[in-house]
């Protein structure tokens, strides 16, 4: 599977995770918090920030009652209206240049998440180097359509779609002119349990799809989010907030700068830490071969003396014999004097007998 060039920046098997910073809302509606948010991110060594592009009325009607109210019980903004959550958690558009220049300052890919066409035309205005689509829009056929039209680089979260519903979305991508695309692993609850993350599913989507593969993790932590770089994910996007006691539209289940850094870290060294399939010892195993197990006289031992289970043992380092030829010496006689301490070496044996010589 080749690599796709996110900007200059390229996703593959053979690089480093690409860990995205979503800001979403928790900017709580101060572009000084949010520069501070692309700033920190930064610091933790994201490679990107990314922005949601929407307002309250190209999402949803202004309407407070019956189903225009969030009434999961289990949901994190259960009671609020669709309206006025999002409201609280747009990010007006005229803050994605500064943001998005800030960005850039810092070395970080900068980009959003659409969630209709007029935002596709606005983004494209911007100079986007590419774009996301959010699980709660990848059944949207036009907006998947308008993205793809863009010839850039799309990353789409598959929350609650079922297989057909995704393979249906991949073909209206690939059908208007989508070449480059990676689907992120989702579950669309907020926050999500781990035992609902389902990675498994990872390396299933990348061999369905023939497409590069990561995850949007919305549970707590970041074993979650590790885990699926050793299942191949090779984008990892979560959440950030700078301090989740201030609050924050996803505040809960976002991660502060520090929690965001061994993030970045640990899933570096989960990439790291799969290698290839390997036996034997490594560069830096080489010198600690010496501390195995070898076979030592334990006793000094005169010449003629037989060897036991007292006088010879194995024991560490490993510079004597290997421990598998003790029961060959064991009973047999020394050819000379030898003293507690010594490894063990066939020249100490008496009579080496034919056996012996056929396993030297």
């Amino acid at each position: 599977m080749s690599d796709i060039l996110l900007g200059t920046r390229a996703i593959g098997a053979h690089h480093a995770p690409f860990v995205i910073a979503e800001l979403s809302g928790n900017h709580d509606q101060s572009l000084d918090k949010a520069l501070a948010m692309v700033d920190a991110a930064a610091a933790c060594g994201a490679d990107a920030i990314k922005l949601q592009t929407y307002t309250a009325d190209s999402m949803t009607l202004d309407i407070h009652e019956n189903e225009f109210l969030i009434q999961d019980s289990d949901n994190l903004w259960q009671g609020r209206s669709l309206y006025s959550l999002y409201q609280q958690a747009m990010t007006p558009a005229e803050w994605h240049q500064p943001l998005f220049e800030r960005a850039q300052r810092l070395g970080l890919l900068a980009f959003s998440s659409p969630f209709d066409t007029n935002a596709v035309a606005f983004l494209e205005s911007l100079d986007v180097p590419c774009y996301k689509i959010a699980s709660f829009e990848n059944s949207d056929h036009a907006l998947l359509a308008a993205v793809a039209q863009t010839g850039k680089p799309v990353i789409v979260s598959t929350g609650m779609a079922s297989l057909s519903e995704l393979t249906e979305s991949v073909e209206v991508l690939r059908q208007h002119g989508c070449k480059q695309l990676i689907l992120l692993k989702c579950t669309s609850h907020y926050p999500a349990r781990p035992v609902d993350a389902n990675i498994n599913t990872i390396p299933h989507l990348a061999q369905l799809f023939d497409c590069q593969v990561g995850l949007s993790d919305h549970t707590a932590g970041i074993g979650v989010a590790v885990a699926s770089v050793a299942l191949g994910a090779t984008v990892i996007e979560k959440h950030f907030v700078l301090d989740r006691s201030e609050g924050g539209v996803d505040a809960e289940f976002s991660l502060e700068p520090n929690e965001f850094s061994q993030l970045v870290t640990e899933c570096r060294r989960a990439k790291d830490a799969l290698g290839t399939v390997f036996y034997g010892a490594t560069e830096k195993e080489l010198a600690s071969r010496r501390f195995r197990r070898s076979l030592y006289i334990a006793e000094d031992i005169k010449a003629g003396e037989a060897f036991t289970p007292q006088n010879l043992r194995s024991v560490r380092p490993g510079l004597g014999l290997a421990p598998k030829y003790l029961p060959l010496f064991l009973g047999r006689t020394a050819s000379t004097n030898l003293r507690k301490g010594t490894a063990l070496s066939w020249e100490h044996l008496a009579t080496v007998q034919a056996d012996t010589q056929v396993m030297l």
